[in-house]
C-alpha cells in the first residue's frame, strides 16, 4: 500500500492543507489557515466525521422520500463532503456547488476525485451573487456552509441573503445552515430573525452546552415552509456520540426573544473564534 502524503498549497482566500487519516485508508482533513473545513472518506462518502455535518446528514435525510433524488444547491464547497454524501445516499440528485476560492476547488478535485455521473456541478464564484442569478423555485434544498477563516461573511448574514434563499426554493424546500456563535447569541438569534420573516418552521440543532451558553461552537439552522420531522431529528441528535438538542416551536421563539432581522446595511460576520474553538485535537 502506497503511504498517503500530505499536501499543501497556497489558494486564493488562504493556504489550504489536505492530511490523510492514519485510521483511515483513504480518508482526508481538509484545513485553511489551520482551521478544519472538511473531512472525506473517499471509500465510503456517507462517513460524515464532524459533529455539525452529522447533524446537517441526519436533516438532509428526513427530506421527503429516503433515497430520493433531490435538486440540491451548496454554498460553500470544502472538500465537497456533503454533496458526496447526498451522491451516495439519493443517487441522481442534480447538485451544484458554489466556492468562491477557485484553486480550493481545483486542489480538491485535483487530489480528491468526486466519483464519475455523480451529477455535481462545481461553480467557481462567490455565493450570494450566484445565488440572485437562480430562478425563483429551481431547488429542493439549499445547503450553506460558508465561512471565510472562521467567520460567515456579512452579505450571507442578512435579510435580503435569507429573502434571496427563500425565492430560490420550491414550495417545500428547506434550507440548512451552519453557524457558529456563542453566549448571549446576538447572530444566532438575528439569523433567525432573519429567517423567520419568509419561513413558516424554523429548527435549531445544537450542543446543550452551546445552548446554555457554556461554550462556542457550531449550531445547525433548518428552515421550511412545511413541518419538518422534528421527532426523528430529536432521537437522531440525541443518539449521536456529540449529542445535540433540537430546539423549535415555542421554545425557540423564546430563545429568539426580541432579535430583530439584520439588513445589508448593518449586517456582520459571524463571531471570532475564541483560540482553539475549532482547532485539532
Amino acid at each position: 500500500m502506497t503511504e498517503s502524503l500530505p499536501v499543501a498549497r497556497a489558494v486564493d482566500h488562504g493556504f489550504a492543507k489536505l492530511m490523510p487519516d492514519v485510521d483511515r485508508e483513504r480518508a482526508w482533513l481538509l484545513t485553511v489557515d489551520g482551521a478544519p473545513q472538511s473531512y472525506v472518506d473517499l471509500d465510503e462518502p456517507t462517513h460524515l466525521e464532524f459533529e455539525y455535518a452529522q447533524r446537517l446528514g441526519h436533516v438532509l435525510d428526513s427530506i421527503g422520500e429516503a433515497g430520493r433524488p433531490l435538486d440540491v444547491v451548496h454554498l460553500g464547497g470544502g472538500a465537497l463532503t456533503l454533496p458526496r454524501y447526498l451522491a451516495a445516499t439519493r443517487p441522481g440528485s442534480r447538485q451544484d456547488v458554489v466556492e468562491a476560492d477557485r484553486a480550493l476547488l481545483e486542489l480538491v478535485v485535483e487530489h480528491l476525485p468526486l466519483p464519475e455521473k455523480a451529477g455535481i456541478a462545481l461553480h467557481a464564484a462567490d455565493a450570494r451573487g450566484w445565488l440572485e442569478t437562480v430562478p425563483a423555485g429551481s431547488a429542493d434544498v439549499l445547503v450553506a456552509d460558508v465561512f471565510g477563516g472562521s467567520r460567515v461573511p456579512a452579505h450571507l448574514t442578512s435579510l435580503e441573503y435569507a429573502r434571496e434563499a427563500a425565492r430560490v426554493l420550491r414550495s417545500g424546500g428547506v434550507y440548512l445552515a451552519n453557524l457558529a456563535d456563542a453566549a448571549p447569541f446576538a447572530f444566532l438569534r438575528s439569523q433567525l430573525a432573519n429567517f423567520a420573516e419568509f419561513f413558516e418552521e424554523l429548527v435549531l440543532i445544537a450542543e446543550p452546552a452551546v445552548l446554555r451558553g457554556r461554550r462556542f461552537g457550531n449550531a445547525v439552522l433548518v428552515a421550511a415552509q412545511q413541518p419538518l420531522d422534528t421527532q426523528t431529528l430529536a432521537r437522531r441528535t440525541a443518539a449521536d456520540a456529540f449529542p445535540a438538542r433540537v430546539e423549535h416551536g415555542a421554545g425557540l421563539r423564546k430563545f429568539i426573544g426580541s432579535a430583530r432581522p439584520v439588513r445589508d446595511a448593518e449586517a456582520v460576520p459571524s463571531p471570532e473564534p475564541p483560540d482553539g474553538a475549532f482547532g485539532i485535537g
